[in-house]
């Protein structure tokens, strides 16, 4: 493949490594997501509602929650809607900045994060943890680290 600059080509084993890491990613996001369909949730939903339980009051700033789920104001906001719909979360308003909106876990959407958490567990343990010796996640989170603090300090740059 011919290019104006002398791009350098993933090796045999660069190339291995890569598509093999984009297979797990694919396949494990997609047995999770068909783990969480019986309890009505998406990844997305259960991503926030993580985010939310956690949170200080169990609230998030949107536009926060946006940046926490890398997700654009607009998506999280139709998300939000589904949701509030579902009676997992509501929005208040910003006291401090009018033009601000929080996203808050209701008591439904905790009680349905307690209900579903140890399922989830259950599942990211079969499908992923399960499957690795320790000194294997040790070596895995070593090697993944460079790569989330490197694509973590770029967010939002070109």
């Amino acid at each position: 493949m011919e290019t104006e600059t002398a791009t350098p080509w993933l090796t045999d084993g660069e190339q291995c490594a890569w598509r093999t890491f984009l297979d797990v990613q694919r396949m494990l996001t997609y047995q999770l997501e068909r783990d969480l369909q019986p309890f009505g949730l998406t990844m997305n939903d259960y991503e926030i509602l993580v985010n939310l339980s956690e949170s200080a009051e169990r609230r998030l700033r949107m536009s926060d929650l946006a940046a926490a789920t890398l997700q654009s104001k607009s998506r999280l906001s139709h998300q939000i809607t589904r949701m509030e719909n579902a009676g997992l979360v509501r929005r208040e308003n910003c006291e401090s900045d009018r033009r601000g909106l929080y996203a808050v876990l209701t008591d439904l959407g905790m009680d349905t994060m307690r209900k579903v958490a140890p399922h989830h567990v259950e599942s990211v343990r079969k499908h992923f943890i399960d499957q690795l010796s320790g000194e294997a996640l040790g070596d895995l989170h070593e090697s993944l680290k460079p790569i989330a603090d490197q694509l973590r300090g770029r967010r939002g740059k070109p």
